[in-house]
């Protein structure tokens, strides 16, 4: 069987008795007596006990008070044995063993000897299902209370919905369909596994002490380098003692799984993410399957995925990336953050028009309009009334953040701080998606540069991707838009659910999981959380 390690208190050896013997321990423990079940003072220990949740006692009083979990009926000793077994292996889906207590509530099984005894376990029973089903289904944190940036909307489920739909269900299937139904979850899962096996057994062995290596180099740096791409999965067994051509191309692998510009060259970026121990990346996997279960719900067949950490804007059919563009997202500074949230694009807008956001105009632009009136020139500086203002009429001097009474406005063109496109899902945060005339950004490995909207490298593709759908001719179609270079705004036909997501650790059809850095420090936050719950990284031997 297979041994978890890392459980506090030594627990281990209880808990590996508890995963073997749920089922016929939970059928065995409540005799069948249903009479004293329901008798007054099980229904009393019952109303007691649930009378610090109100959802709990309005579902208890709604059905009598009758047992939930500890009469002797088959149908809840099956609703034990499901509910022991799936709390006793929480742990594999990176939830907080503790905040169930498997022993704790198995013991309280066993000594459940008169009635309000069971009136008191049903109820706790009821509370640990409630809790596990909503960690399982929707997360263990609540995302807003970890960091203001994070503005996702989670699809939490009602928690009497939750009572009346498992009663009513197969136990160990409902439980089981609580996680995300999502091959993304799915592999997360088995890379937590390998992490923790990996963990076990030490690792991906010692870090490479070379702050780089190039092609051709020899030594004991290139050794321990050859090792650990070896350990990673990244080269075969050799001996060889060279940065040969075998181990350029196993580089370029490398640095293709983690955002990396595929050079072949072991740089000072490269081997920082090489020498990345266990530990982290094992974090990484453990926050992705936590942010999955932020966004357990029907994402659209069809629907834009923006990876922000990734610097990636993607095009995803019935599970598919059918196309894929670099991105450039927020700058790395408060007030640029990209968030997080899911919205629904309605429109495109060709030869858009850059309506300055009053942040940029007043902390950016006056304090450069002070010095220089002229600076930012080829803004236009609008009145109240949506008239342009000569700037040698203004004296600028006279003006702060509060009181400057002036908007900006770039007109349409290949200047233009938006390019020629935009895609627009509206939204509070003012977040789209556009084209950019800054294109030697989207070189770099590290794409964290604007104000937070998203700046894509193919603009006019995305957009022939998206007309596609209604559009016979969609590369004609847009670039006669294009040509009149005014203003045009393009309705979707069927508009299009747009996720913007924080993944630093995510898996692809072609196998080895990719890893990012974690841009503004929000996996390192939500880490921090789930520890504090109680998630902890276990090691697993075989």
């Amino acid at each position: 069987m297979t041994k978890i390690l890392g459980i506090k208190q030594g627990a281990t050896g209880r808990l590996t008795t508890i995963l073997g013997a749920a089922a016929v321990a939970c059928a065995m423990l409540i005799s069948p007596a249903p009479v004293f079940a329901q008798s007054i003072a099980f229904k009393q220990a019952v109303a007691e006990a649930a009378s610090r949740d109100a959802d709990i006692a309005a579902y208890y009083r709604s059905h009598d008070y009758a047992p939930v979990w500890t009469d002797g009926s088959d149908t809840q000793r099956g609703r034990r044995a499901a509910l022991m077994a799936a709390i006793s292996t929480a742990d594999k889906h990176g939830l907080p063993m503790a905040r169930y207590d498997p022993i704790g509530l198995m013991e309280q099984l066993k000594n459940a000897k008169t009635a309000r005894d069971r009136g008191l376990i049903d109820v706790e029973m009821t509370k640990v299902f409630l809790q596990y089903a909503r960690d399982l289904q929707t997360g263990v944190v609540v995302p807003s209370r970890i960091d203001s940036a994070i503005v996702r909307e989670v699809p939490y489920r009602d928690r009497q919905g939750y009572m009346t739909d498992f009663t009513a269900s197969e136990p160990m299937q409902f439980l089981r369909n609580l996680r995300p139904r999502t091959l993304e979850y799915n592999a997360l899962m088995r890379e937590k596994l390998a992490m923790e096996y990996l963990l076990a057994k030490g690792g991906w062995g010692p870090a490479v002490t070379a702050k780089s290596l190039k092609p051709g180099a020899q030594g004991a740096a290139v050794v321990a380098l050859r090792n650990r791409l070896i350990a990673m999965g990244y080269l075969k067994r050799s001996n060889s003692m060279t940065y040969d051509a075998v181990m350029e191309e196993a580089v370029r692998e490398f640095q293709q799984d983690h955002g990396l510009n595929t050079d072949g060259v072991a740089g000072s970026g490269t081997m920082s993410e090489i020498n990345k121990s266990v530990e982290t990346r094992l974090k990484s996997v453990i926050v992705a399957m936590e942010r999955e279960r932020w966004l357990n719900k029907e994402r659209g067949a069809r629907h834009v995925l923006v990876n922000i950490p990734a610097f990636t804007a993607a095009i995803v059919d019935d599970g598919r990336v059918t196309f894929e563009t670099r991105s450039v997202v927020g700058a790395t500074k408060a007030g640029r953050y990209t968030p997080e949230f899911s919205d629904t694009m309605e429109y495109i807008v060709v030869n858009p028009t850059w309506n300055v956001p009053r942040s940029i105009v007043t902390k950016e632009y006056l304090p450069s309009m002070k010095t220089n009136a002229g600076a930012a020139g080829h803004i236009d500086l609008i009145d109240g009334r949506g008239r342009v203002v000569s700037r040698d009429s203004v004296d600028f001097s006279q003006y702060n953040a509060r009181n400057f009474p002036f908007s900006m406005r770039q007109k349409p063109g290949s200047r233009n701080a938006l390019g020629l496109v935009k895609f627009i899902f509206p939204n509070k945060h003012n977040i789209y998606l556009h084209d950019t005339p800054s294109k030697s950004l989207f070189a770099r490995d590290v794409r964290a540069f604007s104000h937070g909207c998203v700046r894509l490298q193919d603009p006019f593709d995305f957009a022939y991707a998206l007309l596609a759908r209604q559009e016979a001719d969609p590369v004609a179609f847009f670039k006669a838009q294009l040509a009149t270079r005014r203003e045009t705004f393009v309705h979707l036909d069927v508009e299009l659910p747009v996720h913007l997501i924080y993944r630093t650790a995510f898996t692809t059809p072609r196998g080895h999981t990719q890893y990012r850095a974690d841009i503004y420090g929000r996996d390192a936050k939500i880490w921090d959380a789930l520890s504090k719950a109680g998630v902890a990284m276990g090691a697993v031997q075989g």
